[in-house]
């Protein structure tokens, strides 16, 4: 099984992209994951916000494969500890697709990518900077893994 992350955003800050980087290797052997950068929507004075959300959203969905697992995340979404993220996993590999998880642009998701998605997940009623988010999602994905293999990295 393979995931994607597809994020809304581009350029992440040095301590971000290492971050990501060292969970991502840390993945590779039982999650690899692949990053994919959408431009974000024109926003600003003067443009419409709802259309640079269906931008987005368009870009999203169209970087999704045909058969794939799409978690979205979203701040109405289930809430899961890390416990929950590894049974989460283990389905999922029983299900036997690749996975795909969705960061969404500063205003959110478009209403077809939610209603695309299999599953919504919620980091929790923080508001996260979308750039921590593609480092704390590659954590707990991380983390996921090594629950799911008993190593102790994970220590409740």
């Amino acid at each position: 099984m393979r995931a994607r992350l597809i994020a809304v955003g581009e350029r992440m800050p040095a301590w971000v992209a290492e971050g990501f980087a060292e969970y991502r290797k840390r993945l590779s052997h039982e999650l690899p994951l692949e990053l994919v950068e959408i431009k974000p929507g024109a926003r600003g004075k003067g443009r419409d916000d709802a259309k640079a959300i269906l931008d987005e959203g368009v870009a999203i969905l169209a970087a999704l494969p045909r058969d794939i697992h799409v978690v979205a995340l979203d701040g109405r979404g289930k809430l899961w500890s890390s416990e929950d993220l590894g049974q989460q996993l283990q389905q999922w590999r029983m299900g036997g697709r690749d996975l795909a998880f969705l960061i969404g642009g500063p205003d959110g998701h478009a209403p077809d990518v939610l209603a695309r998605a299999d599953q919504t997940w919620s980091l929790g009623p923080l508001t996260l900077p979308h750039m921590l988010v593609r480092l704390v999602l590659a954590e707990q994905l991380y983390r996921a893994t090594t629950l799911v293999a008993g190593h102790p990295y994970h220590r409740a």
